[in-house]
């Protein structure tokens, strides 16, 4: 039998190393926690410099208050900070407060430091190289500090191997700032790069600030799509601002949660923001916002996660209900329109026919296709123009015109006629939606606006509004219903039967009555009256579905639940108005589809059905002519 192994001490470099790992995963982590220390110091200016994915080389200079030569050998050791001057972990007002991320950087990598502090007639430098501290000795600087990270990783050779390419690394490090620049847009960030112009980020002031860096980060649509927010309540504030649901992407990297000035990627705050969103978007679509959320540093823990990514609130029902009835009402007062950038999608299904158009003609519209030019060859026969080659001007014979005009007999005189009536405006253009002009496939409303077209979906825009009917009757005291002259049977599998009654408590709150009516059956008495002339077997069919994907069968009370089971009922609400609705291929007159225009205008997030489906799209009068060649 073996004697067992020796206990020891490990040699302490190799324990920064081992440390180091929790903090510094990739480049980008490096990144961050370099570029929050320059916050931290009060920088107004970050510019960050990256070689190799971030490998070979990042730099990090800030205009900060910089650091003493004194203050400079103590920031390398670990656990040494200047961030918690009492030792308060409840009066965390920082970014950082840890006092790890320079010693752990140096210990897997060649660090270098200079600073100069505001006032100080010469700056300090200090080199650490994986772990050995080395020297602080005087040097030339401007105010701020200067950080140099090379060969990141060449002490711990296992991590370098599990880095990805320039290009991912690059990516990840640019995600990073972009959060930063996101939370602090009183500072001016540049970032650079192998891979070609630098990013900057000007320092944004005044009153849009905020609105102005969420656009320069997400994307200049932004600003057009974006409905302003704010909320406060007991402790809590909620800014910033929210996408349409019909701008969104398809992953969560638009999201941008800030907590007391720091990006974080928090369950609960993500959890919130897809809830608040629940009935206005796809399952597969997310968001585009930008939300900072501010407290006391009492009410929330920021120590909970290595790279500080995570909070934990001291109330988070309060703060989860704050940020869904904050994204509620911004969505109320805006979601009646749809994205601007629905235009140009409908452009962009328009394109794919232009390369048809030029490879049979040579033509295409400008703006949309050009052919690629090239040599007209010496041998081409006369009888026929290449594709894509230019097409001499037709110039007639002298004298052609009159021979032919002579050849056709002579137009008849028409009497003379009074000067027609000036044009008036057509009524309702002034509306956002405009007024109706045509209804074309049954389906799809034409509606004039005074400087474009709005193409609207019947049956998508009708279900929203007839989902928000039921749902502010089920906020106002219950669903006004119908009962049935004659009670429906409807037959089903015994376990779906089963399910159903078992729910039927809820279901009378929702306006339909059903009981029980032998194995395999329910008997349906009375209906949502928005419902009536609806197919019961679909309905039953479809709430079924709702009740399986939403587990409404749980036996909580809808009297007193206004969080899951709340948005249970909306998600059984969702189902049923989809049978109340015109369908498509019905034929509206045009009363009824200005009726449904102006509906539409007043109603809470008609911009969207309860599937995430855009209602309406909007053409500019610009977008057309450019259809047509005219732009």
């Amino acid at each position: 039998m073996s004697a067992p192994a020796q206990i020891r001490r490990l040699d302490p470099i190799l324990v920064d190393r081992i440390a180091a790992g929790e903090v510094v995963e990739r480049p980008a982590s490096a990144v961050k926690e370099l570029a929050e220390n320059a916050i931290d110091a009060g920088a107004r200016s970050v510019e960050i410099t990256i070689e190799g994915g971030g490998r070979r080389l990042i730099r990090v200079v800030d205009d900060g208050r910089g650091m003493t030569p004194d203050d400079l050998a103590l920031a390398v050791e670990r656990h040494a900070t200047s961030k918690l001057p009492d030792g308060d972990l409840g009066a965390i007002a920082t970014l950082g407060f840890r006092g790890e991320a320079l010693p752990s950087i140096g210990a897997v990598s060649r660090l270098s430091i200079t600073t100069r502090p505001e006032g100080a007639e010469a700056g300090a430098s200090l080199v650490v190289d994986s772990g050995r501290k080395g020297e602080v000795v005087p040097a030339a600087a401007s105010r701020g500090t200067r950080i140099e990270v090379t060969d990141l990783f060449a002490a711990t050779p296992a991590r370098l191997k599990f880095l990805k390419s320039d290009r991912a690394e690059n990516a990840a490090v640019g995600e990073i700032v972009r959060r930063l620049a996101a939370a602090q847009p009183g500072i001016r960030f540049t970032l650079r790069t192998e891979a070609g112009q630098p990013v900057v980020l000007p320092a944004e002031t005044g009153e849009a600030a905020s609105l102005r860096r969420l656009a320069a980060v997400l994307g200049p649509d932004f600003q057009a799509n974006a409905l302003p927010v704010g909320l406060e309540r007991e402790g809590f504030a909620v800014t910033g601002h929210v996408g349409l649901p019909t701008y969104h992407r398809g992953s969560a990297g638009h999201i941008h949660l800030v907590v007391n000035g720091r990006p974080v990627r928090d369950r609960l705050l993500l959890g919130a923001v897809r809830g608040a969103y629940a009935d206005t978007l796809s399952s597969d679509r997310h968001p585009v916002l930008g939300l900072t959320i501010a407290c006391a540093p009492d009410l929330v823990d920021v120590n909970v996660h290595p790279a500080k990514t995570e909070v934990r609130f001291r109330e988070p029902g309060l703060v989860r209900a704050l940020v869904v009835s904050a994204i509620h009402d911004a969505l109320r007062r805006g979601g009646a329109r749809s994205a601007t950038t629905g235009g140009q999608r409908t452009l962009d299904a328009l394109r794919p026919t232009a390369p048809r158009l030029a490879a049979h003609t040579g033509y295409a519209a400008p703006g949309l296709f050009r052919p690629a030019a090239a040599p007209i060859p010496r041998d081409m026969p006369s009888f026929g123009a290449p594709v894509g080659y230019t097409v001499p001007a037709y110039r007639p014979t002298p004298g052609l015109a009159e021979e032919t005009q002579a050849l056709l007999p002579p137009l008849p005189t028409l009497p003379p006629q009074a000067e027609p009536a000036p044009e008036t405006e057509p009524p309702g253009e002034d509306h956002p939606l405009g007024a109706a002009r045509a209804q074309i496939h049954g389906t799809y409303i034409l509606a004039q606006t005074r400087d474009g077209l709005v193409i609207v979906d019947q049956h998508a825009a009708h279900e929203r509004l007839v989902y928000e009917r039921l749902k502010a009757q089920r906020a106002t005291g219950g669903i006004a219903r119908q009962g049935l002259l004659i009670p429906d049977v409807v037959e089903m599998e015994p376990e779906a039967a089963e399910r159903l009654c078992a729910c039927a408590a809820d279901l009378e709150r929702l306006g339909l009555s059903l009981e029980p009516f032998g194995p395999g059956a329910v008997l349906i008495r009375e209906i949502p009256a928005l419902l009536i002339g609806a197919s019961l077997r679909d309905l039953v069919t479809d709430i079924l579905d709702a009740l399986d994907a939403s587990g409404l069968e749980d036996g909580a009370s809808p009297a007193t639940e206004t969080g899951p089971l709340g948005r249970r009922l909306d998600a059984v609400l969702s189902r049923m108005s989809c049978h109340g609705s015109v369908r498509a291929g019905r034929r509206l007159r045009p009363e009824e589809m200005n009726a449904l225009l102006r509906e539409m205008e007043v109603t809470p997030n008609s911009g969207q059905c309860n599937h995430g489906r855009p209602t309406s799209v909007e053409l500019k009068l610009a977008d057309i002519e450019r259809l047509f060649g005219r732009r």
